[in-house]
């Protein structure tokens, strides 16, 4: 399995239309046959700070994900509500022998 930790900070005045559009790029991202969990969190402390918790069947699932029309869609709307640049962490499952 491979994992995506999205890291992104929205400028305050963005924080509901931000939720809005991830919340909508979340649920078709889930329809897709290679991702196995699609999750948008919010720091409680800190609300202007999210995370997008990506994990797919395998890197070409995610790479995939990449060329949706609903992930365009949302990368479009969103980019202007970044406080900064958004960045990603890549993880791999370590499965038990």
């Amino acid at each position: 399995m491979f994992v995506a930790v999205v890291h992104v900070n929205v400028k305050p005045e963005f924080i509901n239309d931000f939720k809005r559009e991830s919340e909508i790029n979340a649920c078709e991202s889930r329809k897709e046959p290679g991702v196995l969990r699609f999750d948008v969190l919010q720091n409680i402390e800190e609300p202007n700070r999210f995370i997008l918790y990506e994990a797919y069947k395998d890197e070409e699932s995610a790479k995939a994900h990449k060329d949706t029309p609903h992930y365009q869609k949302w990368r479009d709307a969103v980019a202007p509500m970044m406080a900064e640049p958004r960045h990603t962490v890549k993880y791999w499952l370590c499965e038990p022998h």
